[in-house]
């Protein structure tokens, strides 16, 4: 397999000694240890992601407890993580791969693609980590590190930029040590080719750098095209029973917060109208409550609280009543959780005032 310039070589020497060897899906480092990481990994940070990750593992510690369990208790072990597709992706995932007749994990970049919320990338991670296989991973750092290093022009998001940083990443490969250099990639652009104040001097491949030669650290790779970011606004209604529980509802799976439980968030004024309505002798405060900021990769979003009492549901809704403790037992929005922790802890306070 071709190696440019000892390319491979320079970064897993540098990885021996400054990579990171002590991640908690590193030891061991199963398949499915690692496909889970590689999926909590998507755009999100390593720090982040490790105490999810710690958790998921006691909750689900192999694939077989994890098709086992309802969606609601993976969603649960998930809240706060956020891109809520790739829970139910990952539960879908385990159903698919505990019915495999021959109970074995894929171990082509083909066959791990051809199963629920896993790209190329990702794939590439998975065979490359859990099998020791040669496949290309080109995350985020990794597009850093190869547009810099062979002088790739453009934004990475454009089909043409990034089929070529495909046919780059996959002539590098080295003839062994393909987990180690699937993570030195990924380390080196962490560690050394960062997105600003790269540290070049400390760079195992910088002598042949088009970046560092041509002063092109600040240009490579392109950015994304600018386009104004988008605001949205919508209502959040805490709708509570007289005995004190709230009503909640499960997101559609498509759309924000897909399949987690939520107070009904309506936006927009007819939307709004509309869902009133629907509620049997329904009483909402006259005046609105706080607002919650949320900012979601793509756009803003501006929640309104709005506190009613009701004793019974539209019909036909498919919802629960449930006690604030319960709730957070349950998958939310981070935003609603954090919400919702606030009402207990100012329920708890008035009753030890009282």
């Amino acid at each position: 397999m071709s190696d440019v310039a000892g390319f491979a070589g320079r970064v897993l020497h540098w990885f021996d000694r400054h990579g990171r060897h002590d991640l908690p899906w590193q030891h061991p480092r199963t398949p499915y240890r690692v496909w889970v990481s590689e999926i909590m990994l998507q755009q999100t940070q390593v720090a982040t992601v490790i105490p999810y990750f710690q958790r998921f593992m006691a909750r689900f510690p192999d694939v077989t407890a994890l098709a086992a369990a309802s969606v609601d208790d993976v969603l649960a072990e998930w809240s706060g993580l956020g891109y809520y597709a790739r829970g139910r992706n990952l539960h879908a995932c385990a159903q698919a791969l505990n019915a495999r007749s021959d109970g074995r994990f894929p171990e082509t970049v083909d066959d791990w693609e051809a199963l629920p919320g896993i790209g190329r990338s990702t794939a590439g991670a998975i065979v490359a980590q859990a099998f020791d296989c040669p496949a290309a991973v080109l995350d985020g750092n990794v597009r850093r590190v190869l547009a810099r290093h062979a002088g790739v022009d453009g934004w990475p998001g454009q089909p043409a930029v990034l089929n070529r940083l495909w046919t780059i990443a996959e002539a590098r490969l080295p003839d062994a040590r393909h987990a180690d250099y699937a993570q030195a990639m990924m380390d080196l652009g962490h560690r050394v080719c960062t997105a600003r104040r790269p540290t070049c001097a400390t760079c195992p491949v910088r002598d042949d750098c088009y970046a560092v030669h041509h002063d092109a650290q600040s240009r490579l790779p392109g950015p994304r095209p600018r386009r104004q970011r988008p605001q949205r606004t919508a209502r959040l209604a805490l709708v509570v029973h007289p005995d004190g529980r709230l009503w909640l509802e499960r997101r559609p799976p498509r759309g924000i917060w897909g399949g987690l439980w939520c107070p009904p968030v309506l936006e927009g004024d007819d939307q709004w109208q509309a869902w009133q309505q629907g509620w049997p002798a329904l009483k909402m405060a006259a005046q609105p409550g706080a607002m919650v900021h949320h900012a979601f990769t793509h756009f803003d979003l501006d929640l309104t609280i709005r506190h009613g009492i009701a004793t019974v549901a539209p019909p036909g809704t498919e919802g629960t009543w449930s006690t604030i403790s319960d709730a957070l037992q349950r998958g939310l929005p981070a935003p609603v959780r954090r919400v919702l922790q606030a009402q207990l802890t100012a329920t708890a306070q008035a009753e030890l005032i009282a």
